[in-house]
């Protein structure tokens, strides 16, 4: 039996201000042993992030963060300590050597202005005697052993110049550096395409094994989770619900909580008509699911296809420079998209799926003239967007719509959120008084879930969810016949993100318009979609009725995308 290397005993978190105070964290208790996966699941605002930060001392220490328990460690020479007892000093000997932490977002984890190896440098002879030549020696073997492709080149460069996947492996590499006895990830895969999420998950037990590391892996996920995890614990508003070994749980969960998380993924069999949502078990409904027929679909997809397409890409070329000489020459270029040819049909969902930089995002800026193509024609309704100048172009915005993936960024945030939905109805002149556009604005808030009392609240006063909400609910105030849903709800938690493609689907049938859906995320796609296409290196590469595609892949690579789901 493994020994123990961390016990956590009634840890509470209470946060006081001028409103009072809250608890965070309510007097939770759980342990892990060296070398096993402990995974801790449940939605933003569960406490997750919380228990983790506390474990690292992260959380700032003054008058309005009280903090009470025992956090119990063992180090590497079997010493037990309470990390909550211990001074700065001596928990700054502790992070990162003995406990280290891989945070959700690379991009920001990682000084953009010092070389990735020179990071990793930083940390092993922070902690550990050792010259530079050897540390760079123990750098590139670390690279190597993350599977980074050319781990010299690597060493050199800085973290804008390498992908999301691999800017991970660097952060793998910086917390495994020093080999700690523990590892707390906290949501490192959530932003990452299905393959790469399933060479980190698999890198990190590797890790995990040759090193004898425990590790924390936090994640809304249930997915995820159950591949990476020998315990879960289950948390929702502070509370430990649920902790159990992973087989146990998933196959007989205890709280309608649990219950709730596991159901609202969408599947891959049956074809429901709405997904389940986590308060459809919370207040206690009965969950009845309805399934489409095939013979339904198969009608429905038969009247679609008999009519025009609304939108055709014809042989379409996109290329971005990379490189640019003195004189402003592109010497060395990227095509993101390839020859790109498709038809899409009044009504119709399609998907677009692939990882990054496959083209998929391209493609979907490009039909909005976002992003100008080298070659090739977008003929919406007959006339080619490609043609048209920006004022003509214009004309057309209000009927070509896109809900991009980051709410936040994409919503003002010094405008509230009525101020966001008004703006495009008095600019398209969708209402004549401004009587009218406000009860529009009303109307649209309501349509998309939102009382009225978000309309003079800010984007940071609202959840991940509610700002999806807000977003869609601007892009539809312009009642526009085709949206581009451009990974919309890939960074939501997966019970928010069924609301969300419910939301959609009801939207999309009371508002009848086309929509083209963006993700890397098939399960997904495959729930949203009518047909979907599947890119690769800026080429489309398959394309087939969502069901059939799922069931038989007839290229490789869609092969595996879907294992890797």
């Amino acid at each position: 039996m493994s020994k123990k290397i961390l016990n956590i005993q009634n840890l509470s978190i209470k946060l006081s201000n001028s409103q009072g105070t809250r608890n965070l964290i309510n007097d939770i208790s759980f342990s892990l042993e060296g070398g096993k996966t402990l995974g801790i699941v449940g939605e933003s605002g569960s406490g997750k992030s919380l228990t983790s930060l506390s474990i690292m001392r992260f959380l700032p220490e003054n008058s309005a963060w009280s903090v009470n328990g025992k956090i119990f460690f063992t180090t590497k020479n079997n010493q037990e300590v309470d990390l909550l007892s211990l001074s700065e000093k001596e928990m700054q000997r502790i992070r990162g050597n003995e406990i280290a932490m891989i945070f959700q977002d690379p991009m920001t984890s990682l000084n953009p202005s010092q070389r990735c190896g020179e990071q990793v440098v930083e940390t092993l002879r922070l902690h550990q005697n050792v010259s530079y030549k050897e540390a760079k020696k123990r750098v590139i073997e670390l690279f190597t052993e993350a599977q980074l492709p050319r781990p010299e080149a690597m060493f050199k460069a800085y973290p804008h110049e390498i992908s999301g996947g691999q800017k991970q492996r660097v952060m793998i590499a910086i917390a495994m550096a020093c080999n700690p006895a523990l590892l707390i990830a906290d949501e490192p895969t959530t932003a990452l395409d299905a393959t790469v999420q399933m060479a980190i998950l698999d890198l990190m037990k590797q890790f995990g094994k040759k090193y004898g590391t425990g590790i924390i892996f936090i994640s809304h996920d249930l997915n995820v989770i159950a591949k990476m995890s020998d315990h879960i614990a289950v948390m929702y508003k502070g509370e430990l619900l649920e902790y159990n070994s992973t087989e146990e749980l998933l196959k007989n969960p205890q709280h309608q909580y649990t219950k709730g998380l596991l159901a609202c993924r969408p599947t891959t069999g049956k074809r429901l008509r709405e997904l389940p949502t986590v308060n459809d078990f919370l207040n206690g409904g009965t969950n009845k699911e309805e399934v489409i027929s095939t013979e339904e679909r198969l009608l429905h997809h038969q009247k679609m296809y008999a009519q025009t397409p609304v939108l055709e890409v014809r042989n379409l070329n996109v290329e971005y420079a990379l490189k640019k000489n003195f004189f402003g020459k592109t010497t060395k270029k990227l095509q993101a998209v390839d020859g790109a040819n498709l038809e899409i049909y009044p009504g119709e969902t399609l998907g677009l799926v692939g990882e990054s930089g496959s083209g998929k995002t391209t493609i979907g800026r490009t039909i909005l003239q976002l992003v100008k193509a080298q070659s090739g024609n977008i003929l919406y309704k007959g006339v080619d967007l490609t043609k048209l100048s920006p004022q003509e172009m214009r004309a057309f915005r209000n009927k070509l719509q896109i809900v991009f993936q980051d709410p936040y960024s994409s919503l003002n945030p010094r405008y509230t959120i009525g101020r966001a939905i008004l703006e495009p109805i008095r600019l398209y002149k969708i209402r004549e008084s401004e009587k009218e556009c406000r009860e529009e604005a009303f109307a649209m808030l309501e349509k998309v879930g939102l009382d009225a009392s978000f309309f003079d609240r800010y984007p940071h006063e609202l959840s991940g969810g509610q700002r999806q909400r807000a977003c869609i609910a601007r892009t539809l105030s312009l009642r526009p016949e085709f949206v581009i849903c451009d990974e919309s709800v890939s960074a939501l938690d997966v019970s928010v993100q069924a609301q969300i493609l419910n939301l959609l689907n009801k939207l999309k049938k009371e508002m009848n318009f086309t929509c083209i859906f963006i993700s890397h995320d098939l399960s997904v796609v495959k729930y949203m979609s009518d047909r979907i296409v599947v890119m690769k290196n800026g080429a489309i590469i398959e394309v087939g009725e969502a069901d059939e595609l799922y069931k038989n892949p007839k290229n490789p690579y869609t092969g595996m995308l879907i294992q890797a789901v």
